[in-house]
């Protein structure tokens, strides 16, 4: 994560045990770069004061919005859910993401659920 050198997603993505997981890979300025493999649902919840970036390197992601259509992803694209949102990501098959947030942003927002990562847990291979 630091130094002149480039981040390989794939190698980092192959770190990744733990489906809905994420690994912090990168930070710029106050955002995190994360990578994660989802399968299944996670659980409907939003975040307060940060937007989430959800950007699909493999697979195919829908994001259900409270009050809205469900957003689709496939392979190189992304949708911003906007803080305040509450939102569900559910994976059919195993999807690979790239999360950008904030380095402030919960897991799963305000829910605290027995998949809820702390940050602390995304980084620690960092230390």
């Amino acid at each position: 994560m630091t130094g002149f050198s480039a981040t390989d997603v794939a190698a980092e993505l192959a770190q990744v045990e733990k489906h809905w997981t994420p690994r912090v890979v990168g930070r710029v300025n106050d955002q995190y770069i994360k990578v994660a493999k989802l399968l299944g649902e996670l659980v409907w919840h939003s975040h307060d004061d940060e937007d989430e970036m959800f950007l699909v390197i493999a697979g195919h992601l829908r994001i259900e919005i409270e009050g809205q259509p469900p957003v689709e992803l496939g392979p190189g694209q992304f949708h911003v859910v906007p803080r305040g949102v509450r939102h569900n990501p559910v994976a059919r098959e195993e999807v690979h993401i790239m999360l950008i947030e904030t380095v402030t942003t919960s897991h799963t927002g305000s829910i605290s659920v027995a998949g809820s990562v702390p940050v602390e847990e995304q980084i620690a291979h960092l230390t």
